[in-house]
């Protein structure tokens, strides 16, 4: 591939995981506003790995996978997305899309206080500044009266944060699990029976199902570029940046992501951002920096990238 058709598949790849990844929150708060969490979860992703497994098929990749590979997809695809996606965006019921994406950056944090605790990990010196930065950084956040005394919005966080449990428990697994060895196939099953999952979970909390033509052109057009765009594009253009470019240049959509989702959240649903929520996410950040710095942090685990 000639060298400027590569900087401009790079750049749009970068776009994707930049704005596309920071703008599902919105798209998946406009969604719960008048579809049930649960069955915007399972839509999305059953719809997006049968999209995937098609496009598979089409370029010639073998879908046959192990037993034991299908069963560690279950696995991940449960704790990834039945669990980390489908409790986030019944969450945005009760907190704002911008207030959730600050949350989750903390992501990284959760990662390696998990490595500390199950794995017994040695943490670098730099990545306990930044848990300390993290906690604070959360404490500010979390602590806002406005933000606590809305309706249910305790709730939200506290199911937020079991989420990212389930996200970095996922990713501690998948760092030793037998997955299949092609992405483009292990992303397909994943999303596949996580949804499955998810549409289970549906039925068995009695939400209410209606079929596309009922829903608002908002919610359509928000359910379509979650799953083209926020499920298989952004997806695909992050595992081919971790082939082209370094891993901490991918990292940086830990870091732009939130942004797009306060912009976003703040301009089409309007949003408050605080000013304590700005201060929130400047000590959150910097301390998801010390802890995603290669440098300063020996050998984590490669974190499959969680959004909503």
């Amino acid at each position: 591939m000639a060298k400027p058709q590569k900087g401009v598949l790079i750049i749009l790849a970068f776009f994707s995981i930049y704005v596309i990844w920071g703008s599902t929150y919105l798209l998946n708060k406009i969604s719960v506003a008048e579809l049930p969490p649960f069955k915007i979860a399972a839509i999305r992703f059953i719809i997006a790995g049968l999209i995937i497994f098609v496009i598979a098929k089409v370029i010639g990749i073998k879908l046959m996978i192990t037993i034991k590979q299908l069963k560690n997809t279950i696995i991940a695809g449960f704790l990834f997305l039945t669990i980390g996606n489908g409790i986030a965006v019944w969450a945005l019921m009760y907190v704002d899309s911008g207030f959730a994406a600050l949350e989750i950056s903390a992501q990284p944090l959760v990662v390696l206080l998990l490595m500390l605790l199950l794995e017994g990990k040695r943490v670098q010196p730099m990545s306990i500044v930044g848990v300390v930065l993290g906690i604070i950084g959360i404490y500010l956040l979390v602590s806002q009266k406005q933000i606590v005394s809305q309706e249910n919005s305790i709730i939200g966080m506290v199911m937020i944060f079991v989420c990212m449990l389930s996200w970095a428990y996922g990713s501690l697994f998948v760092a030793k699990a037998d997955l299949p060895g092609n992405y483009f196939v292990n992303t397909g099953y994943q999303m596949l029976t996580g949804g499955l999952m998810l549409l289970i979970a549906s039925l068995l909390f009695g939400e209410k199902w209606t079929v596309p033509g009922e829903w608002s052109g908002e919610v359509q057009l928000s359910m379509v570029l979650l799953i083209i765009f926020g499920s298989i594009v952004a997806f695909t253009s992050f595992n081919y940046l971790l082939k082209v470019v370094s891993p901490e240049k991918v990292a940086t959509c830990t870091y732009v992501n939130p942004i797009i989702a306060l912009i976003l959240g703040w301009y089409f649903l309007n949003e408050q951002i605080t000013l304590q929520s700005i201060i929130a996410a400047i000590i959150l950040l910097t301390g998801v920096y010390f802890i995603n710095t290669k440098r300063r942090l020996a050998r984590l685990p490669r974190i499959s990238k969680k959004r909503l």
